[in-house]
């Protein structure tokens, strides 16, 4: 490990306000080069690729409000996640967390493009996507999936993710569709009682 890693990193980064496809696409950036400057090239990516960074020091409370925090205190980031949630769901925090991390010396500046209503919960999905980068790279995923291991179940477990986690991945790298909610089926559907045939209005029928 580097231990300039999380610098050369936010290098990846460019000092200027960012559109939104930008800023998802820099967070993937940011992700790869974070993994090649630890050497990790494999799944699951473990925690202490975070947890063992200087001046990073995470802690798990329960009970716990938010699923994860992080805030500069003392000469260090303190990042706080929520004990209380599965173990996957906490790895996620913690790798959406460490972009807080990363972005909060220049927030003002790659964010300002970002409507002022909207620019929270923006930050928050960028923020999800790195964790998702990050976790799931997409080069790993489509080894793995085209590697011959289709199930979400067992990409999840292989990933140390949850299987949710894991569906919008794969959704999101074009891999599966989402299911839609009407269309074709495999299933013969027939109603459980016969339905009467409607007989058409004659026009003689009609008022003139």
């Amino acid at each position: 490990m580097k231990p300039n890693a999380i610098r050369l990193v936010r290098d990846c980064m460019p000092l200027r306000p960012l559109y939104y496809a930008e800023a998802l696409r820099y967070a993937e950036l940011q992700a790869e080069r974070f993994l090649a400057l630890q050497g990790i090239d494999h799944p699951a990516v473990p925690e202490s690729a975070i947890t063992t960074l200087p001046r990073v020091h995470v802690n798990r409370f329960t009970p716990f409000p938010l699923s994860g925090a992080a805030h500069w205190t003392e000469g260090r980031w303190m990042i706080a996640l929520n004990g209380a949630e599965p173990l996957t769901r906490q790895r996620f925090s913690l790798a959406h967390e460490f972009k807080h991390v990363l972005d909060h010396r220049f927030i003002d500046v790659i964010y300002a493009e970002i409507p002022e209503a909207e620019r929270d919960a923006m930050v928050e999905r960028i923020c999800d996507h790195f964790a998702a980068c990050l976790l799931m790279p997409r080069t790993w995923v489509h080894a793995a999936y085209f590697g011959g291991t289709h199930g979400v179940t067992d990409l999840a477990r292989m990933f140390g993710v949850s299987s949710s986690a894991m569906s919008i991945r794969l959704r999101h790298l074009g891999i599966k569709q989402a299911q839609p909610r009407c269309g074709p089926s495999r299933h013969v559907w027939r109603p459980a009682v016969p339905i009467r045939k409607q007989v058409p209005h004659r026009a003689s029928h009609l008022v003139t």
